[in-house]
């Protein structure tokens, strides 16, 4: 289920971003880019909707998906 990130509580949706930008494999290219900029791109992904805050009710998680990522996840379980 997609989350609206705005109704998210400002706190928390920052706790989420920089646990999102900060997971193991998420830093490509050859050039280090600092946390603080990573948390700006994705909040402006967000705002642009390249990418969604998901609830996962089975696991009853929470994260966030590029919109590539959820174009996946429902090629995946499409017949």
């Amino acid at each position: 289920m997609i989350v609206p990130w705005q109704e998210i509580p400002p706190e928390t949706l920052d706790n989420l971003i920089e646990e999102f930008v900060t997971r193991d494999g998420t830093d490509y290219g050859e050039q280090e880019i600092g946390t603080d900029t990573k948390v700006a791109q994705v909040r402006e992904q967000l705002r642009r909707g390249q990418a969604s805050v998901v609830f996962d009710d089975v696991t009853e998680t929470i994260s966030i998906f590029t919109r590539e990522q959820l174009d996946e996840l429902d090629r995946s379980s499409s017949p």
